[in-house]
Parts: C-alpha cells; sequence; structure tokens
C-alpha cells in the first residue's frame, strides 16, 4: 500500500437559500483569493453582507436641471425629506432615498459606519465625500421594494473646472458596480456632452447591461425636432459607449405636469410602460443580478491574481524600482502575455490606464507568487458551486410571485387605467359590453346561418369566419377564445366575439392568450360570479375580474 495517500474530495455543499449559499462560496472560494493578491486595494472593496442581502438599487445620473430628482418624485408620487427641484445644479449630494414609517434624514458619516448597510467601504473616498453624501427616509410604498440613489448634477462649461474635493468618477463607478440598473437621463434640449459627464459615461461603462438611456422632456419637441434630436443623441452616445450595437432611447416627460407638445402622447405613453416595466421587475430578478455579479467579480479576481503573480515572477534579484518601472510602462505588453499563456479573453482584463495609476503605489516585492490551488477553488466555485446555486432560481423566483414580493408596488406603478383602450383593449372599464356596439350586425348574419337549439357548429361557423381571409392558425386562435364555455358551439353572443375578434386583428392588434375580463360574454359572466360564490359558500364575497379569468 502507498505511503502517501490522495487528499479526499471535499464534498460539494447543499444550499437551501440562494443568499446563504452566495455568501458562503464567496468567503470560501473567492476571498481568499483576493486577499492574497491584495485586490481589495486595487481593484474593489471586500464584498460584506448587506450586499447580498440589500433590496435592488436604481442609481440615476445626468447632467444638472436634466429632470433626475423630479423622476424620482414622479416614480414615488410624493415629495421625500431633502429634495430639491430647479433649473440650477440643485442636487450637490450623493442621496440615497429609502424607505422607513418615519420620515427623516441620516448623514454619510453615520451611514459609512452602519454595519447593516452596504456603504462602510465609501470611508475610502474621504471625509470630503461622505459630507457630501446623506440618505432620505420616507413612508413610500415603492421604497419597500427598491432603494433610489439620486446623485449630483453633472457640471457643464466653466463649472467642470472646479475640483469636487473626492473622486467622483470613482464614487459612481463604487454605485454602479452594486446597482440594479442605471439610469442615465438627458434633456432633450441641452445634448451637450460635457468632459465631466463623458468621464462619468466611461467610469460605468463596464456595466452597460444595467443601463437604460432615457430623453427626458421630449414634449417640448414636434416629431420633426426630437427626430433629429434622437438621432444626434444615438451619434453622440455610440462614440463614448464604444459600443457597436445601437443602445434603446426612451423616450418621454418624466413629471406630472400637461404635455407642451401632445402629438407624440401615445409614443411617451409606449415609452414609459416599457421603462417602468423593466424597473417594476427588478425584485423579481435582483437575486440574478447578483448571481452575475459575483461571477463576473470572480473572473476580474482571477485575471487580476494572475497579472499580479506574473509581475512578481518578472522582477530581479538587483534593481526592482527600475524593472517595476519598466514592467508598469510596458504593462500592454504584460497583459498580451498573460492573455497568451493563460487563454484569458482580451476584454476581460481591466483599463490600462487605471491598472498603471494604482500598480504606482504598490510594492511588487509583496505581491505573492502564481497559486495554484487558491486558482482552482475559483475555478471550482464557476463550474460547481454557481451552476448548484442557480438550479434554486425558479423555487425562488415562484415563492416571491406567491407572495407578492417579485413587483415594486405603489407610486406610478399602480397602474390605474381610463376606461379607454384600442384593440383589445378597448371597453377596459366600461359598464357595455364593447361587442355589443356591432352585435345587431353580427346578429343579422347569425340568425342566417344553419342552427342548432340557438347555436352553430364549427362547420358552419368556418364557413362564415373564413370570408376574413386570415390564416387557419389565428381563426382557430379566434374560435378557441370565442368558444368560451368550450362547448364546441357558439351562441350569439360568442359568434358576436368571434367576428369583434377578427375586427380587432384585421384592424393590426395582436390577440390575447386569454380571453380578457371585459370581454366575456355577459351570461357567461354572470354564471362565472356565481359559481366562485358558491365554491367559496359566501354569496356576498367580491370576485376580482383575475378570478373571473381563471375560473373555468
Amino acid at each position: 500500500m502507498s505511503k502517501f495517500r490522495k487528499k479526499a474530495a471535499e464534498p460539494l455543499a447543499i444550499y437551501d437559500d440562494i443568499t446563504v449559499g452566495l455568501k458562503e462560496i464567496y468567503k470560501k472560494s473567492l476571498l481568499p483569493l483576493e486577499k492574497e493578491y491584495k485586490y481589495h486595494e486595487i481593484q474593489s472593496p471586500m464584498m460584506e453582507d448587506p450586499d447580498f442581502d440589500g433590496k435592488p438599487l436604481v442609481m440615476l445620473i445626468g447632467q444638472y436641471s436634466t429632470g433626475k430628482t423630479t423622476f424620482i418624485r414622479y416614480l414615488l408620487e410624493r415629495d421625500f425629506p431633502g429634495m430639491r427641484i430647479g433649473p440650477e445644479p440643485t442636487t450637490d449630494n450623493f442621496h440615497i432615498i429609502d424607505f422607513a414609517e418615519e420620515e427623516g434624514k441620516i448623514p454619510g458619516n453615520v451611514l459609512s459606519v452602519d454595519s447593516k448597510k452596504p456603504f462602510r467601504h465609501l470611508q475610502q473616498f474621504g471625509g470630503t465625500f461622505l459630507s457630501r453624501f446623506e440618505a432620505s427616509q420616507t413612508n413610500a410604498e415603492v421604497l419597500k421594494s427598491v432603494t433610489l440613489l439620486d446623485t449630483p448634477g453633472i457640471l457643464a462649461g466653466e463649472k467642470q473646472l472646479v475640483n469636487r474635493g473626492y473622486d467622483f468618477a470613482g464614487v459612481l463607478k463604487w454605485f454602479a458596480e452594486r446597482a440594479d440598473r442605471i439610469i442615465l437621463l438627458f434633456d432633450a434640449h441641452k445634448l451637450d456632452i460635457s468632459d465631466e459627464f463623458k468621464s462619468a459615461i466611461q467610469a460605468i461603462r463596464k456595466n452597460e447591461d444595467k443601463i437604460r438611456i432615457v430623453l427626458n422632456k421630449a414634449d417640448m419637441m414636434n416629431h420633426q425636432q426630437l427626430m433629429r434630436v434622437y438621432g444626434a443623441m444615438m451619434w453622440s452616445l455610440a462614440r463614448i459607449l464604444q459600443n457597436p450595437e445601437v443602445s434603446r432611447i426612451y423616450v418621454g416627460s418624466f413629471w406630472n405636469q400637461p404635455l407642451i407638445y401632445e402629438g407624440n402622447r401615445e409614443l411617451f405613453e409606449m415609452e414609459q410602460d416599457d421603462l417602468f416595466d423593466d424597473l417594476e421587475a427588478l425584485p423579481r430578478f435582483a437575486m440574478v443580478r447578483r448571481l452575475n455579479d459575483l461571477i463576473k467579480r470572480a473572473r476580474s479576481a482571477r485575471i487580476h491574481s494572475l497579472i499580479v503573480s506574473y509581475l512578481k515572477s518578472q522582477l530581479p534579484m538587483i534593481g526592482k524600482d527600475a524593472k517595476k518601472k519598466d514592467l508598469i510602462k510596458h504593462l500592454d505588453v504584460v497583459f498580451e502575455t498573460v492573455q497568451n499563456q493563460y487563454g484569458v479573453p482580451a476584454a476581460d482584463f481591466p483599463d490600462l490606464d487605471v491598472m498603471k495609476e494604482k500598480l504606482r503605489k504598490q510594492d511588487f516585492t509583496k505581491f505573492p507568487n502564481y497559486d495554484k490551488a487558491l486558482i482552482a477553488k475559483v475555478d471550482k466555485m464557476l463550474s460547481e458551486d454557481i451552476p448548484r446555486i442557480m438550479s434554486l432560481l425558479p423555487g425562488e423566483e415562484q415563492e416571491k410571485n406567491r407572495m407578492g414580493l417579485g413587483t415594486i408596488k405603489g407610486g406610478v406603478f399602480e397602474k390605474v387605467a381610463m376606461p379607454y383602450g384600442k384593440g383589445i383593449d378597448a371597453g377596459i372599464g366600461e359598464n357595455i359590453w364593447i361587442v355589443t356596439r356591432d352585435k345587431s350586425k353580427y346578429d343579422d348574419i347569425f340568425n342566417n346561418l344553419e342552427q342548432q337549439n340557438g347555436k352553430i357548429t364549427g362547420r358552419i361557423a368556418r364557413d362564415e369566419l373564413v370570408k376574413s381571409k386570415l390564416s387557419n392558425n389565428v381563426l382557430g386562435k379566434i374560435w378557441r377564445l370565442a368558444d368560451h364555455d368550450q362547448d364546441g358551439l357558439l351562441d350569439n353572443e360568442e359568434f358576436a366575439l368571434a367576428m369583434h375578434l377578427i375586427k380587432v386583428k384585421c384592424e393590426g392588434s395582436q390577440l390575447p392568450e386569454e380571453l380578457p375580463a371585459h370581454l366575456i360574454p355577459p351570461t357567461q359572466r354572470f354564471f362565472k360570479f356565481m359559481k366562485i360564490k358558491l365554491e367559496r359558500c359566501s354569496p356576498f364575497s367580491l370576485v376580482t375580474e383575475e378570478e373571473l379569468i381563471r375560473s373555468k
């Protein structure tokens, strides 16, 4: 028997909770590598429990007077402590807006020492920044599901030459790495991008998957002006973001004032719905974002360790300082060598100029050598631990939806529809069944068809429906929606409904997968109400539209 036995493989950990699992694999697999290779000093501070536990963070960035604070007020549908709105640069602080039963404000120095909040590492930016950092707390329903961050208005013209006294781009980068959404706000009348705004965008550019671009105050322009501004903005952003793909730009006017030009009302409403639908789903996908950010961090830390260990290996016995200067000067060659030696994608390397600046402050002699075991731990985390945690995501998503925690509620997200709509939505909120408007015409057709006990068969209905020239697939869907009681026949109301759905489709609207409550035939609506009440054994209880749709 061999004297040396192979060390038994460490058993795979079992996690029941995604948040707990992420914390454990970070502390056991990734944190040792980060500490060993000074990742926290050179790249990014250590992650702590609040980084995994917190609510989704929405960050707003823009030049002064683009409507950032007004946008937040529009979301909350209420004022909040410390809110200042005006044409001049009114917001000069990094301003967290969070939920609390009692309204109040918390200074930055207090926030930075609170271990229950994810802001402790902001102390690295100094006292000047902390004096420009604060949090407001208010009892807004929206803030139960999300935290908002209002940033200082970015300066333009001569104002941008004034030194803020702290690393503004560095603070933006720190928050951007932890944000779930970054909203870049532009004023439709001020598209000039200052040097400070350009450096701010470049600081957050690596988080392009989180960025949403909003062209605000667009109601002050007519169609032609808006088209020109939209094109100019896309051209400017393509140069700064250095992205070959065209970024989606949400156009609108995000405040509670009457529109100046109403010609684009429908466009603004659709754009607002798309943007707010994206924001509304943030709580549902917050854990996916944290998982994604941890994977990105692991890849970044792995590459960092390869660079640092290579720099250490190149130091001679004599003349270390001169060699250090030479390595930093030719850092691009170092990157290329590491890339070829370890097969690392070039896009995963850190920013060259920023890395040079950080390395100048480091003592290369204290860098560790290449540690295969530490890197193997990170590789195992990416290949085994992360996939096992990902398998828990569907269950957690279902649990959030069951508890009603999957979306943002309150404020502007409480959508109240007016009794008006187009296409399939026509008739929502009206007391009269929308099909009644043309029912007399449909009844004339129905009464001339062959009937059995007041109903027509699928064969008879088909001969009439195909006159619409719609495809068999579409007509089959219309039949399924119109035969609401699923008896294989159509009565006069169901036939009228089928003709209405044909009209909706021919006018260019999409058909729904399920028949909306406002289109259910009136007689069947009554029987459904009674069925639900009897199932509850409570004839006096209220029945919602959702129950009406689900009930068969």
